[in-house]
């Protein structure tokens, strides 16, 4: 079985969010996936299987977990399928998925669209012992189905925190995304940090399936349905995003940094 890593929502190596891709024949048991997903060790490993004409099985899973949806390695199990010739690259691809079916699309220069649900956020009180674990004092707070959303008064507050991770971990929900609003004249419009030790996650260095909860939240502050927000990790990355209805468009690049193939 042919296997990759992939750095997601970047244009170069060794940025962006590494992704593993697993190419299957067919479904496989899920305790394999999972210790595959843990031997790989990446924030998720995508495993993928043909299920019709350029329709595709997809399932992700953490180092500890699978999870219902994740962006960076939909993303860059669309650029393997296109790079590797397994589907045309003027073809859609469909993803049959823990949150149905997902769209992914090329474009041009290589660039790729992720046609995802969005998860507005609904705002909430301040979570008990929540500023304490950031260290930092929220200005809003939000739910969404899965994540907790935190805005923060400056971009630079985002970048600069330094959250008790094992704290974090004990409030509800796949993870805790920090976001603020972009100093004006950056060629971004909103920032974020993402933290899900619940899920085997300190923080995750590019996150597409946060970015369905974080766009309908600044297309609702800033008045626009297109945006570009810059995930300020480490490694960094950049996630363009459009909001429709329900549903979210993410625009993304990806770069294949290794291929080999499963011993087992």
């Amino acid at each position: 079985m042919r296997a990759f890593i992939v750095d997601a929502f970047t244009d170069r190596p060794f940025a962006g969010n590494p992704a593993g891709v697993c190419l299957l024949d067919e479904p496989a048991d899920a305790a394999w996936m999972q210790r595959v997903a843990a031997e790989l060790n990446l924030s998720e490993t995508a495993f993928v299987h043909p299920a019709g004409e350029n329709t595709y099985g997809l399932r992700w899973f953490t180092p500890t977990v699978e999870v219902d949806l994740c962006g960076h390695a939909t993303l860059a199990t669309a650029h393997i399928l296109y790079g590797t010739r397994l589907t045309a690259p003027d073809t859609d691809l469909h993803f049959e998925t823990l949150s149905g079916v997902l769209t992914a699309r090329r474009h041009h220069q290589g660039a790729l669209t992720l046609d995802f649900p969005a998860d507005p956020p609904s705002a909430v009180s301040v979570p008990p012992r929540l500023a304490e674990a950031l260290g930092a004092e929220p200005v809003w707070t939000g739910r969404a189905r899965h994540d907790l959303l935190v805005e923060l008064p400056t971009a630079d507050a985002v970048r600069e925190l330094a959250p008790d991770i094992a704290a974090l971990a004990g409030f509800s929900g796949r993870a805790v995304i920090v976001t603020a609003g972009a100093p004006e004249g950056d060629d971004h419009d909103f920032v974020s940090r993402v933290f899900a030790p619940a899920a085997g996650i300190p923080e995750d260095p590019v996150t597409g399936a946060a970015h369905c909860v974080l766009a309908p939240h600044w297309a609702g502050r800033l008045g626009r349905t297109a945006l570009t927000g810059a995930q300020l990790s480490a490694r960094g990355g950049r996630v363009g995003v459009e909001l429709g209805d329900d549903r979210v468009t993410l625009l993304g690049q990806a770069v294949t940094v290794f291929e080999g193939e499963l011993a087992s």
